[in-house]
């Protein structure tokens, strides 16, 4: 966690693992997890309010992850979400993803960088006002 990351998560929220989301090994196959931080992020823009149709978006331009522990069906997945690095136009999100039935172990950390967008020319714009707010 960075210098300027709080210790509190931004947002926080849980999510099932699928039959589905099992590989031939028998646990969570590495790609998902992308799927498990896009689904945070998406449920933590809709409950800030940010709009699904405006003259600016997000953007995600860099992403990684590092497994920890592999993760098995059936198990909830609750995934911690934190900002940082406050730009013009862009922020880091970490994301710490722990199983329920281990919750104070992460199964895997990760990062995204998110950059702010025009509709119109793709190009970077600065942070709308009310994402600002996020950062007090």
């Amino acid at each position: 966690m960075s210098q300027d990351e709080s210790t509190t998560p931004f947002f926080s929220c849980e999510i099932p693992v699928r039959w589905g989301d099992m590989d031939a090994y028998g646990h969570v196959n590495n790609t998902l997890y992308f799927r498990y931080f896009e689904e945070a992020r998406f449920m933590w823009m809709l409950e800030k309010g940010v709009p699904l149709k405006s003259d600016t978006h997000p953007v995600v331009v860099t992403i990684g992850c590092t497994f920890l522990r592999p993760i098995f069906h059936p198990e909830t997945l609750r995934i911690d979400v934190y900002l940082s690095e406050q730009g013009r136009s862009s922020f880091m999100v970490t994301y710490k993803l722990y199983t329920l039935s281990q919750p104070d172990t992460p199964a895997a950390e990760g990062y995204s960088k998110v950059v702010w967008v025009s509709s119109i020319d793709g190009k970077s714009v600065p942070l709308p006002d009310a994402v600002r707010t996020w950062f007090g």
